[in-house]
């Protein structure tokens, strides 16, 4: 039987013609088209939602109002013989506003000022030594026995507050304040001969149109206050001022000592794993489970430490609703973001420097504190500043901590009762009234500003120190 020699194929051309390269090619550009345009439609609707953002703020913050005052300031400022063309009410002198208050309020109000707070640290204003000795001495001394001393700006805001009297009654914003500021200056006129009952005892002739920045000067150095127009953001800052020490004095030292001993000494094991794992995982929880965390183990559990009475005694705090509380819970919200970001940076080292530190004779820490770190310090720096912007901006673990909605008296360390801006920025647009709504968009300017200027902080700290490795 002899073998059949198989049948020879003819080989398969592996190569398309030129229409299927052609097809090919036009299939692969629809497909590039396409996802530029998807990329491209992306940015234009992130650029348009920040842009509509930013106008908001931006037009709520500043138009024209009408405004009646009780006392024009300029009528003031010329009762002390002054110009009032040259010269505001800021610029008068502390004894001259405190004279102005005893002149416009009355005995009991003024009584109640001064033992809110002093007006002066070695004199009384409305108050005899004797009685102010006698309710110092009490069981439940005010705070004016123990508390600071008003500074010239407290003095003029309460002059504005108790003499000027100034009411906003119609407010307009920047854009429509722009194109036609004679239609609303006609509205209000119109509102005047129309409805009189709704401006009570004012009279047109004491209406005045003025442009209002809302955010301005005064605004930051005022204290909170009920009426819109006096109303102004400093105790708000203070208190985000302090969260923002106390929570990186924890979540940074606290969350890079972590990461280090994570990527640098920890052996592979299953706990660890666990615990990398649980880490990822603490990132995505919902910043309302850390306030409750915070209200159950810092507020009660801890109280006699986050209340400052196992130090301070019988003037600490009443409760653990304190700065110390809302800046730990606030540590722990940044906590796992500032692990994760500092182990990144860590991992980018390249292990070249690790081996020729060891091959020189160093210790594995030396080698770390030496070599690693110094490498990955400008991404731990930026991990951690970015985390502390998200941390300011946190309102609902504030809110179940304890933080106040409403506090006219300033934080004074990490034992005091506080507000922070994102509280008060929800607290003023949940108020009716519309002259809050203005002093919320300039607040929310002030807390952009100020994040915009950390995460400048931490481009600079990045490329300063990514230069020196």
């Amino acid at each position: 039987m002899t073998a059949t020699a198989p049948e020879k194929t003819e080989p398969q051309n592996l190569y398309p013609t030129d229409d299927e390269f052609v097809a090919l090619l036009n299939r692969r550009s629809r497909k590039s088209f396409l996802a530029q345009s998807g990329f491209l439609l992306a940015l234009i609707i992130a650029v348009l939602a920040l842009f509509t953002l930013l106008y908001t703020v931006i037009n709520d913050a500043f138009g024209l109002v009408a405004i009646v005052n009780a006392q024009d300031p300029e009528t003031v400022v010329a009762e002390f013989g002054l110009d009032p063309d040259t010269t505001t009410l800021g610029d008068l002198d502390k004894d001259q506003l405190v004279g102005l208050l005893q002149g416009a309020v009355s005995s009991g109000v003024g009584r109640r000022l001064e033992r809110e707070e002093r007006f002066y640290p070695d004199r009384l204003v409305f108050e005899s030594q004797e009685k102010w000795d006698e309710i110092c001495a009490s069981g439940e001394p005010p705070e004016g026995c123990t508390g600071g001393v008003r500074n010239q700006a407290d003095v003029l805001a309460l002059v504005r507050e108790r003499v000027v009297q100034p009411d906003v009654i119609a407010s307009n914003d920047l854009v429509p304040s722009l194109l036609d500021r004679q239609g609303f200056e006609q509205s209000v006129l119109e509102a005047f001969e129309t409805s009189p009952q709704r401006f009570g005892d004012y009279t047109v002739d004491q209406v005045r149109f003025e442009w209002r920045a809302w955010l301005n000067l005064d605004f930051i150095r005022s204290p909170q206050n009920s009426t819109p127009e006096l109303a102004g953001i400093r105790t708000a800052i203070l208190g985000s001022t302090y969260l923002v020490l106390i929570t990186m004095l924890f979540a940074i030292p606290v969350g890079v000592g972590a990461a280090v001993y994570l990527v640098e000494f920890a052996r592979p094991s299953r706990l660890n794993e666990f615990i990398q794992t649980n880490i990822y995982n603490l990132a995505g929880v919902p910043s309302v489970i850390y306030g409750m965390l915070g209200l159950a183990v810092l507020v009660r559990t801890f109280e006699p430490l986050t209340s400052g009475s196992l130090f301070l005694g019988e003037g600490a705090a009443s409760n653990g609703r304190t700065i110390l509380s809302g800046g730990i819970t606030l540590g722990l919200l940044i906590l796992p973001v500032v692990i994760i970001s500092a182990q990144e940076a860590l991992k980018a080292v390249p292990n070249s420097l690790r081996q020729a530190g060891l091959g020189l004779g160093a210790t594995r820490w030396q080698t770390v504190r030496s070599q690693v770190l110094p490498v990955a310090l400008p991404g731990i720096l930026t991990g951690g500043i970015l985390a502390v912007a998200r941390a300011i901006g946190e309102t609902a673990p504030l809110i179940v901590v304890g933080a106040a909605g409403f506090i006219t008296s300033d934080p004074t360390g990490p034992f005091s009762n506080y507000t922070a801006m994102p509280i008060q920025i929800f607290q003023w647009t949940s108020l009716p009234q519309e002259e809050f709504r203005n002093i919320a968009a300039a607040a929310i300017l002030v807390l952009l500003i100020l994040l915009l200027t950390l995460n400048a902080t931490a481009v600079i700290f990045r490329n300063r120190f990514s230069r020196r490795a």
